[in-house]
């Protein structure tokens, strides 16, 4: 049985010299580590040790990130997954989001904030699916359907634009979490589609304006002075 107070990584890349020195400081953070050099032993593995969270490179030879996430969603297994990639693979960030990732963070990264994102997404999916792999998501009024990327507010479709609404779905999928305009952006831009962070503000920007959010006294989308945006308001799934 895993140590609650060592919650169990299963980390996954098919670099020796990445895992002999990641392994150790998740270690030495706090966290019990299981290693997989690629996406097959992964599943392998994770089989044998339920691991509490995935950490994984994307680009791995046979199986690779995405596909590993793939599996373990078709399976129903949603333990959550943190995917490790270059900054500029915008278009790979995006798919594996749609496909039940719960988080990415583009290569090069400090340990520290590895640690960071993992505690963050044990704290929002202990126990049960969690809200990146969910088809809808509803906070009060407003209603994403993530396959369909419709967005609905007191139950009128409202019309966003497509960064507006990956946007929308990134926040929802990680509520109450404060994200720098820098993480968002490599997240769902990916540095070389914007060079400043007011992209980000812009979009933030279109979605209080369509949804009727007032920046003052926030229902879903709080700016957080100094640090970025977070996403306030009470989320569920369907």
């Amino acid at each position: 049985m895993p140590d609650p107070q060592r919650p169990r990584v299963l980390l996954v890349d098919d670099e020796e010299a990445i895992t002999s020195t990641l392994g150790p400081y998740l270690e030495r953070a706090g966290f019990e580590v299981v290693v997989a050099a690629d996406g097959e032993e992964a599943l392998a593995r994770h089989a044998e040790s339920r691991p509490d969270i995935v950490v994984s490179d994307v680009l791995m030879p046979g199986l690779d990130g995405r596909g590993l996430v793939r599996r373990l969603r078709q399976s129903e297994t949603w333990t959550p997954v943190v995917l490790l990639t270059q900054v500029d693979e915008a278009s790979e960030r995006a798919a594996a989001l749609d496909e039940g990732a719960d988080d990415y963070l583009g290569k090069p990264f400090l340990p520290s904030e590895l640690v960071s994102r993992i505690r963050a997404v044990l704290r929002r999916t202990i126990g049960g699916r969690p809200l990146s792999a969910a088809n809808l998501l509803l906070s009060d009024s407003l209603e994403l359907d993530r396959s369909g990327r419709r967005t609905r507010v007191d139950g009128r479709t409202v019309d966003l634009t497509p960064k507006a609404v990956a946007l929308l779905d990134y926040l929802m999928a990680h509520p109450d979490e404060v994200h720098t305009r820098e993480h968002l952006l490599s997240a769902l831009w990916g540095f070389e589609f914007a060079v400043t962070t007011r992209a980000v503000d812009h979009r933030v920007a279109e979605l209080r304006r369509v949804l009727g959010d007032d920046a003052q006294r926030p229902r879903w989308i709080e700016t957080v002075p100094g640090a970025g945006y977070r996403f306030c308001g009470r989320v569920v799934q369907r």
